[in-house]
């Protein structure tokens, strides 16, 4: 297998801006979902998730980049996707998500300078105000586009938290090295 190029995809100072990160906030719907909601014959929440996505949150935490979701629902769908990807912070059901972030940067020992979040809708904005990065996905409501910092190619659920996974990847000096692990040296 020939050794693969690593395109340059993300600004210099975007990489820059994203170096200090090493907490990554997440919205679920419309951000690791395509915001759709779907419910099965008895009421149940469904959700579909997409791979890329969860291999880029697996990504972060092998590089010690941790990730937490808060979002304004909670299923049980949600709670086993999470799960499966080992994502240890959650908060579910809160429209207030600023407090919720707040209490886990404390926990962690971190301040927002550290911080980055992606997030689609009204709900999500005093979290990505503070964020030292703020993104967004293509579909996010046109009040947090102008907030981003990034708005990604790809869209929620279909690997926005991905890209921004990548984006973190490469700002952090990480990513050709896991490249070249996943494609057995030849990255």
């Amino acid at each position: 297998m020939p050794a693969i190029a690593i395109a340059p995809r993300f600004a210099h100072s975007l990489l820059v801006q994203a170096e200090p990160v090493r907490l990554l906030f997440l919205d679920v719907d419309g951000v690791l979902t395509d915001g759709g909601l779907y419910y099965g014959p008895e009421g149940e929440q469904l959700k579909r998730f997409h791979t890329l996505d969860g291999h880029g949150i697996k990504l972060l935490a092998q590089v010690g980049i941790e990730v937490a979701v808060i979002t304004g629902r909670d299923s049980a769908a949600l709670r086993l996707r999470l799960q499966a990807l080992g994502v240890r912070h959650a908060v579910y059901g809160t429209e207030h998500k600023l407090p919720a972030a707040e209490q886990l940067l404390r926990s962690l020992g971190l301040g927002w300078a550290q911080a980055a979040a992606m997030g689609d809708d009204w709900p999500d904005l005093p979290v990505l105000g503070h964020s030292a990065l703020a993104c967004a996905p293509p579909g996010a409501h046109e009040e947090v586009k102008a907030l981003a910092h990034y708005t990604t190619q790809a869209a929620g659920g279909q690997g926005a938290v991905r890209e921004l996974c990548d984006l973190l990847l490469m700002a952090h000096g990480h990513y050709g090295a896991l490249l070249q692990q996943a494609t057995g040296g030849q990255g």
